[in-house]
């Protein structure tokens, strides 16, 4: 059996120009990253600007398990599907971060025979996005930290400075640092940390942003101390959007790949959904329902994170309004979710399946609140048996959601005939799209109205630490923007033991950040943190190159 890079190393990857001809860009729309990627250009977006939308299709999930659920896979692989029933169709993913990549998780160019190429360029460098806003936010805080070693003209406090350094890595040994160290000329000492750059309030700007002068806007309206008498300090303050949005200025360009097949991708930024919004880029999406008449696209995690904010933050800022949406789960996924043991999944078990499929009607009901037709996609598995899968179907019709089952991993857009003529039924359905929560609702109400209708929550529990932060972001006169919560992807609360329907619990709210730029209120929640480690054995270990630049064991 070939493992996922030795099927896209063998692949007919066509010239990226072939790709761009399908959706009617010409070459001079194109910027040139290599034979195979492209950026795609300003005058692009200017000139499609007026074109119809086509309709938007989310791709969300039930909560992750060491089963997988492959949600990605299953995004491309309907992408494939659309494009081989007739629909002219173009996917927009979130680019992958260097730490899960060398970390656990993988990459983020899905799987088998349903992956966006080049998957090594992807899966590492691509076009430089990542690294462009390390620098940039890193920037911001050298200009910081040069501030006030040069004299602290603000009067900021060293004792509230709110922006972190950032690193594409998973690397705990930054999480908490001490920097400054070495005498006067070396600065002034003080406490810091890394966060990863996907968690990054820069990465939120660059994926919410409308254009290059709306980019530096929000990155001068980032709050990134406070000084000494309480009042708030912003980018802008030390002068640094313009040269932070210098770095950014070819980064905030969508990029073009292809799927294994040769259906058109859009691949630009890539917030994580535990700890950020976890969606791809508004400019992405706009362009991708522009050029086509199916965008496809997906939101980390499950529903009660990736999907909710992409509902509430990023359909809610930049206008959207979602067609359908399309849940993946696996029979593997409930069984595990209903006690199973990893080692036992592969064979059949009614009695876990039961026990487990309560969480994927909790991501059923969750979609159904936002008023949007919901298609559950089956991701079938070998192990998989007749009697589990008809459980399922039973339990989708019982809860009004139609299915489908998926074979996009191991038969491509062919594996997704069946689930993308569902799909297409359901983008012909009524929708009735809506918010989870008002704007003009207090936060603290936001944050249960979440707790209690997406998590199924009892209530919301402050630490002390949060209620402070929470006083003082009630200062600055923000309380109409939205909420984005960090907090863990394994279970429907903060606690990610708890698998399943978890009930009477509350979740607890430790810290409260404002993404002043970003444009909404980060909640941290549980143990979330945002400086992944690296587990016992990563995958890092398991990556080489040979002599000719092959890369093996990427996946």
């Amino acid at each position: 059996m070939l493992t996922d890079i030795e099927i896209a190393q063998q692949s007919d990857i066509r010239p990226i120009k072939e790709i761009a001809a399908k959706l009617d860009i010409s070459e001079d729309e194109l910027e040139y990253y290599g034979k195979y990627k492209a950026k795609l250009s300003e005058d692009l977006i200017r000139r499609t600007a007026e074109n119809k939308n086509g309709k938007l299709i989310l791709v969300t999930a039930i909560n992750p398990t060491p089963a997988g659920e492959g949600k990605t896979t299953t995004s491309v692989g309907l992408g494939d599907a659309l494009s081989k029933i007739g629909k002219k169709t173009v996917i927009a993913l979130r680019e992958p971060s260097l730490g899960p990549v060398f970390g656990v998780k993988g990459g983020a160019a899905g799987g088998g025979y349903a992956q966006v190429i080049p998957m090594e360029d992807i899966n590492l460098h691509f076009t430089g996005d990542m690294h462009a806003i390390t620098s940039a936010n890193n920037l911001c805080c050298a200009m910081l930290d040069n501030h006030i070693q040069q004299g602290n003209a603000l009067d900021i406090d060293v004792k509230r400075i709110l922006i972190k350094r950032c690193l594409d890595m998973n690397d705990r040994e930054l999480r908490n640092i001490i920097a400054g160290l070495g005498g006067r000329m070396n600065g002034v000492p003080r406490e810091d940390g890394f966060i990863i750059t996907v968690a990054s309030e820069v990465m939120a700007i660059l994926c919410l942003s409308s254009d290059i002068d709306d980019l530096k806007t929000r990155l001068g309206n980032i709050l990134i101390a406070y000084t000494r008498g309480g009042d708030p300090v912003y980018a802008r303050d030390i002068k640094a959007q313009g040269a932070m949005a210098a770095l950014l200025k070819d980064a905030v360009k969508p990029n073009l790949v292809q799927t294994l097949e040769g259906t058109p991708a859009l691949m630009h930024g890539g917030p994580f959904a535990n700890i950020a919004h976890g969606c791809n880029s508004v400019r992405a999406t706009k362009l991708a329902l522009k050029l086509a008449d199916y965008c496809v696209t997906e939101a980390g995690f499950g529903s009660d994170l990736g999907a909710e904010k992409f509902f509430d933050i990023k359909c809610r800022k930049a206008g959207l309004k979602p067609s359908a949406v399309v849940i993946v789960a696996t029979v593997r996924a409930l069984k595990y979710n209903g006690g199973a043991a990893r080692a036992e999944l592969s064979n059949e078990n009614l009695d876990a399946l039961k026990k487990g499929i309560v969480n994927l009607g909790v991501h059923i009901s969750n979609m159904q609140k936002f008023g949007i037709p919901t298609v559950v996609a089956i991701n079938r598995f070998g192990t998989d048996t007749d009697a589990e899968l008809g459980y399922i179907e039973e339990y989708c019709t019982s809860m009004g959601a139609d299915f489908a089952m998926s074979e996009v991993f191991a038969n491509g857009g062919s594996g997704g005939v069946a689930l993308a003529e569902k799909v297409v039924a359901a983008t012909e359905k009524a929708s009735d799209f809506r918010f989870i929560y008002p704007d003009d609702m207090s936060t603290k109400d936001k944050i249960l109205a979440v707790a209690k209708n997406i998590y199924g929550a009892d209530g919301v529990v402050y630490t002390t630490q949060a209620l402070k932060a929470l006083a003082d972001i009630e200062k600055l006169n923000v309380s109409d923007l939205p909420i984005c919560v960090a907090k863990t992807q394994y279970s429907l609360s903060d606690d990610p033991a708890l698998l399943g329907k978890p009930e009477n619990f509350s979740i607890t709210v430790r810290d409260v950040r404002l993404s002043n730029g970003a444009g909404f209120i980060v909640v941290y929640t549980g143990d979330i943190m945002t400086m992944p480690g690296l587990p016992k054995v990563p995958a890092a270990e398991k990556i080489d190159v040979d002599s000719t630049g092959r890369i093996t064991g990427l996946f």
